[in-house]
């Protein structure tokens, strides 16, 4: 394309993911832009709810070449928190970030690729993709089946109490997003009832220490994505049953159920005004709480292999999930609002079909994909278990730079 602006990478998105990549080609002086749809960390200060903090403790939001120095190494940042940080690190080394401005179409050719975007195309031997895995909630096709009174949102949607209508709430999905939000509407006095799958629960603090503190420790986090029996079910798993609080309070089924909150099983139908929910709630919680009781196994395990039993805490565990009676349906006409807290799924609507799976996942291998050039950071268990932490896009990046660079830029 003969206007096209050229150079050897191009970066899609200004948030941890891309200003990691950035950092490491710019430590190899490997030319590049950066793109971002609006500002940097955007999705940090728009699209995150009111309270909102890190599930990692400060600590570990280490980026290449940067790490956290403030007074509350321990602490969990806000969202804003996160965004001013991130911008601090796009100053640090004078990252080439190009704002407000959008991809519209990659067109992959044999050795060099066209990026269409809203000022301009670029020309590139590289691009690599770092938009994350929280940009498209997915909401199961049923919620076009639910009452037209009920208002739906999901977490891109929530920020806060105030903006629920009145009526019921019914949260859909019990991981980090959904029981945070049910928690905080319990808190308000809102009637929860909390929709309750597959989920992995694990203590915010055990033996003084916080959880991540343990699983950095005893390397669960480097695990790679080449050491695991089933990498895809890996990739698929929930995000922890954690919230970040000054207090480091955990947060679990037993923590809301206490405040109020109605739990049940999977939503699985709707018929009528009734919603229907599977009679597999006990079953999800049984399996919960004995993989949690696993890991805390192993970090006992570790705690005496090296000699740290006098300098922790207690192995005091918690407490298994109450299961009761949940009912297996609720009446809709007395719910004002469902939030879907059911995952998310990356989309890329300017990149040729043929790139993605049949369930519209794209096709890699620890980010590298099949067309030559083409390059994805930042989605779950990418190349490493903490691969879509802010801890976990630096390695992921260094190994990136490193396969482009000798394939491709200095080839």
């Amino acid at each position: 394309m003969d206007n096209a602006r050229t150079t050897d990478v191009v970066v899609i998105g200004g948030g941890q993911a891309g200003l990691a990549m950035s950092r490491c080609l710019t430590d190899r002086s490997i030319d590049h832009v950066v793109l971002e749809r609006a500002e940097v960390a955007n999705s940090w200060t728009t699209e995150r709810w009111d309270s909102l903090r890190l599930l990692t403790p400060n600590w570990m939001s280490r980026l290449p070449g940067f790490s956290y120095q403030g007074p509350d190494p321990d602490g969990y940042m806000t969202a804003s928190q996160v965004a001013t940080y991130l911008d601090t690190y796009r100053r640090s080394f004078d990252a080439p970030v190009r704002t407000g401005v959008e991809v519209t179409r990659i067109s992959v050719g044999e050795g060099r690729h066209v990026v269409e975007t809203t000022d301009g195309p670029w020309d590139t031997r590289v691009v690599v993709m770092a938009t994350g895995a929280c940009g498209n909630p997915h909401v199961p096709t049923l919620a076009a089946d639910m009452p037209n009174h009920v208002a739906q949102l999901t977490p891109l949607d929530y920020r806060n109490p105030g903006q629920i209508a009145e009526g019921r709430v019914l949260v859909v999905g019990a991981s980090a997003s959904g029981l945070q939000i049910a928690d905080e509407l319990a808190r308000a006095g809102r009637k929860v009832t909390l929709a309750v799958g597959d989920h992995v629960r694990l203590p915010r603090t055990y033996r003084g220490m916080d959880i991540h503190w343990w699983m950095d420790a005893i390397g669960q986090l480097d695990e790679r994505y080449d050491e695991v029996e089933d990498l895809q079910r890996a990739r698929r798993l929930p995000s922890l049953q954690l919230i970040g609080t000054p207090e480091r309070r955990t947060l679990g089924l037993n923590t809301v159920a206490a405040r109020g909150v109605r739990l049940v099983g999977r939503l699985v139908g709707q018929n009528g005004h009734r919603a229907q929910f599977s009679g597999s709630f006990a079953n999800m919680c049984t399996s919960a709480d004995l993989k949690q009781q696993r890991l805390l196994d192993r970090l006992d395990e570790y705690a005496t292999e090296q000699g740290l039993d006098a300098e922790l805490g207690p192995a005091e565990r918690p407490e298994p999930t109450a299961v009761g009676r949940p009912c297996l349906d609720l009446d809709l006409r007395s719910v004002g609002t469902i939030v879907w807290a059911t995952g998310f799924r990356p989309v890329y609507p300017w990149l040729d079909d043929t790139l993605l799976d049949p369930n519209g996942r794209l096709i890699h291998d620890g980010g590298v994909l099949p067309a030559p050039g083409m390059y994805v950071l930042g989605l779950p268990f990418l190349r490493r278990r903490k691969s879509s932490f802010i801890d976990g896009v630096g390695p992921d990046a260094q190994e990136l730079t490193a396969h482009l660079e000798s394939a491709f830029v200095r080839a």
